[in-house]
């Protein structure tokens, strides 16, 4: 998979970063229509544009206004695939603004691949061009402006996709259109016109822009969303169509030691069960990785982590035999997943001396839910339903808690494929501006892994109090250590405004319709409910 240089998370105003899916794993989209409850096959995708959002967004300037973002079209020809979309502002605003919402994003919900959109070797985007030097585009109240962007063309098994980054929370369900050739070219682009605030076009006249399409230098970058599933223990970690399950090492070994305790071997039994489940028959290789904590010489730690590592390879191939291709690895304490010597020493150690299996997932693997509840390893199970249609209600709130100044809202989760899409809103209830403490890395349980909470909203997770799993923040995971969370970022509220962000997570089991939220310095609140 080709990965290239990463976009600027800061787009220019009413214009944007966009993400795009596809992804190969999937051959044929009705063969999974059993896996999902449903034997008629995926739900008929209506192509009913424009799709629009409105709501308030972040500005550079604090100059935070009411935005109304609709997707005109999103086509894939023969060459890419081409979204089209409009902005509006509502509100009085002057000079330059920036809008601070994470980059566009569209993404696909079955299977978590990430696509951005073409830019060249300067880092500009192609389609739409700004018709300013500071690569800015006007705006004026209550005038529309069109856009268009392109993007790699999308597997022809895409049918629909969720496009997350307009700071208007999520829109899923867009389908994606087929067609032959693109829209033509806007005639007499007017952008560069009315560069002037005092200079509007007349009444009813949208802006239009000139058009660059994608040539020899465009490039674009591609990813995977990357989930993180966590219980006392194990957790599994999965790119793609690459998983990794992580055994916590404090219930297998004693200090010092590389033989398995009595319990390790009944653990380490329930892992070998779920990886004869999932992994891929045609690549069948595991590669078992001790890790150990800082303590210790490097070579010490090297030497003990692959010792365990053998021990637990010798016990697989007992459990599951040899049609499987095994490597062992001992690496020590050179890929530590929590921060170690802060007030939680003890427990980052013990979070970081884990044995891993890493493998290819086989996609046409059927879970089994509930043996996968009762051993403990719900961690391993992938829970996959039809994407979510598109709308424009969030729901009833379902639970509410103000503190410092800012009354937190959550909605009902909705379940998007193979995540869960959390939708929170946040009101600054005083009079003067207020940059909220969203808790991110600082909010942690002891322990916890840090690369899993970057961002404002990055300390919140989903407990599920019955089978004890957490649900992290999802990352887009675009190689070399390019990551990014899958959650809005917080700015400063402006007094008296209501901002609604996103945040996905993993899915949980489609038996679970309620999940409590871990909401960083917000507390828990509890019994959120689970939707379609």
């Amino acid at each position: 998979m080709a990965r290239t240089t990463p976009l600027s998370v800061i787009a220019l105003l009413a214009s944007g970063s966009l993400l795009l899916t596809g992804c190969s794993i999937v051959e044929d989209f009705t063969s999974w229509a059993g896996r999902f409850g449903s034997e008629d096959g995926p739900p008929t995708v209506r192509e009913e544009f424009p799709y629009t959002r409105e709501g308030r967004i972040f500005q550079d300037t604090g100059q935070d206004s009411e935005m109304r973002f609709s997707i005109t079209g999103l086509e894939r020809t023969p060459d890419y695939t081409v979204m089209y979309y409009e902005v509006s502002y509502l509100d009085e605003f002057a000079g330059s603004n920036r809008n601070l919402s994470m980059p566009h994003t569209l993404v696909d919900p079955i299977t978590g691949r990430v696509f951005r959109q073409y830019i060249d070797d300067d880092g500009l985007k192609y389609g739409s061009v700004s018709p300013d030097s500071n690569g800015l585009y006007p705006v004026h109240d209550g005038v529309t402006n069109e856009y268009r962007r392109y993007f790699p063309r999308l597997p022809d098994e895409i049918r629909q996709v969720t496009f997350v980054g307009s700071g208007l929370g999520a829109m899923t369900g867009i389908p994606v259109q087929d067609v032959d050739e693109e829209r033509p070219d806007p005639e007499d682009p007017n952008g560069a016109d009315h560069l002037s605030p005092d200079d509007p076009p007349p009444g009813g006249e949208n802006l239009t822009f000139a058009n660059r399409r994608p040539d020899d230098d465009a490039v674009a970058d591609q990813g995977w969303v990357e989930s993180y599933v966590d219980s006392e223990i194990a957790s599994t970690t999965r790119d793609g169509d690459r998983e990794i399950i992580a055994l916590h090492s404090d219930v297998m070994f004693e200090f010092d030691r590389s033989d398995l305790t009595e319990e390790a071997e009944e653990v380490v039994r329930q892992a070998a069960a779920s990886l004869a489940r999932n992994v891929d028959p045609d690549d069948p290789e595991i590669t078992v990785i001790g890790h150990t904590d800082g303590r210790g010489t490097d070579a010490y730690n090297e030497r003990l982590s692959l010792r365990r590592a053998e021990t637990v390879r010798n016990l697989l191939v007992e459990e599951i035999g040899t049609d499987f291709d095994y490597a062992v690895e001992g690496r020590g304490s050179t890929e530590p997943i929590a921060r170690e010597g802060g007030a939680d020493d003890e427990e980052a150690r013990a979070r970081n001396r884990r044995v891993e299996f890493a493998y290819t997932v086989d996609q046409n693997a059927d879970p089994d839910e509930e043996e996968a509840d009762d051993d403990g390893l719900g961690v391993a199970v992938r829970n996959v339903n039809w994407p979510a249609p598109f709308t424009d209600d969030p729901g009833d709130v379902a639970a509410s808690v103000e503190r410092d100044g800012v009354r937190l809202d959550v909605y009902p989760l909705r379940r998007d494929g193979a995540y869960v899409i959390g939708t929170v809103s946040l009101t600054n209830t005083t009079d003067e501006p207020l940059s909220p403490d969203m808790g991110g890395t600082a909010a942690l349980q002891p322990g916890q892994p840090e690369r899993f909470s970057m961002g404002t909203l990055g300390g919140f997770q989903l407990l599920d109090p019955e089978a004890g799993l957490v649900r992290y923040v999802a990352q887009m995971n675009f190689g070399e250590g390019r990551t990014g969370g899958f959650a809005e970022e917080v700015h400063e509220l402006q007094p008296g405004n209501t901002y609604e962000l996103v945040a996905v997570f993993p899915a949980p089991p489609e038996s679970v319709e309620e999940l409590t939220l871990r909401a960083g310095p917000f507390g828990e609140l509890p019994e959120i409910p689970v939707g379609e």
